[in-house]
């Protein structure tokens, strides 16, 4: 009877032992993955380019630089922040759609969609010092001081040498354990890295050492589709001014850009 009953009880729990192990790992996994809500005010609205198709936006040395997309109008700019208006503008051939853009080590790194070559500039007279091989396609573009930051789209981000572009880590981003896709332009600020998903309202803080989503920033109320121009297209753009603190958003062929606090 004693060993009927010890053989039952083992059998039962060989048998629930997979499931009860189940749940008891996922319970704790899901709630430490689950990113944070961040919450926004609008501190200022500047006018912004309608006819500048968002591709990368960032600062360096307190300006504020943005390329452009398209065949046949890329272009990268200097912009006067408080006006709105374009002081500097070189166009690309029109073999070329611009896309991500950044500055490292005294040099301009612009990526190109399905070219496959990332454009290098000397960025004091925009001459072009070299390009370098893409694999895949280029998206968004930033920098930790160190590394080039890219994105193709994908769930990927690679982070690449400057002088190579061969990739030196690649991690997967993930939101509550599962891959998120088309990621597009990149901002690095305070070690962590910003995305735009692209064709949503949402920019996503990612941690660079496992692609974990952390916080999640949904901007769909900043300038509900319903105020935008028919010409306008999807949020893209973010802008970080180490001098300052400030962060800075717009989309593709918006008319206005905004300066935003986070917390």
């Amino acid at each position: 009877m004693i060993l009927s009953l010890i053989y039952f009880v083992r059998s039962s729990f060989r048998k629930l032992f997979p499931a009860v192990l189940l749940i008891f790992l996922s319970f704790p996994l899901r709630a430490e993955n689950r990113p944070s809500k961040l919450n926004y005010k609008v501190e200022a609205v500047y006018f912004h380019d309608p006819q500048a198709y968002t591709q990368g936006l960032f600062f360096e040395d307190g300006v504020l630089y943005e390329s452009t997309g398209q065949y046949g109008s890329s272009s990268f700019r200097k912009v006067d922040l408080k006006s709105g208006k374009v002081l500097e503008n070189t166009f690309f051939d029109a073999k070329y759609f611009a896309e991500g853009s950044c500055m490292l080590n005294g040099l301009l790194y612009i990526l190109t969609w399905q070219e496959h070559v990332c454009l290098v500039y000397n960025p004091s007279d925009m001459r072009l010092a070299g390009t370098l091989p893409v694999h895949g396609e280029g998206w968004g573009l930033t920098t930790d001081g160190t590394c080039l930051i890219m994105s193709d789209g994908t769930s990927e981000i690679r982070f690449l040498d400057p002088l190579t572009f061969m990739e030196r880590k690649r991690i997967t981003v993930r939101k509550s354990g599962k891959p998120v896709n088309f990621i597009n332009e990149l901002e690095y600020i305070d070690g962590r890295i910003w995305a735009n998903i692209y064709l949503t309202d949402e920019i996503i803080v990612i941690d660079p050492a496992d692609g974990k989503v952390e916080s999640v920033l949904d901007l769909s109320k900043i300038y509900p589709v319903s105020e935008r121009p028919r010409t306008a297209d999807v949020l893209n753009g973010i802008a970080y001014d180490e001098r300052s603190g400030k962060i800075y958003v717009t989309g593709k062929l918006w008319p206005k850009l905004f300066e935003i606090s986070v917390y």
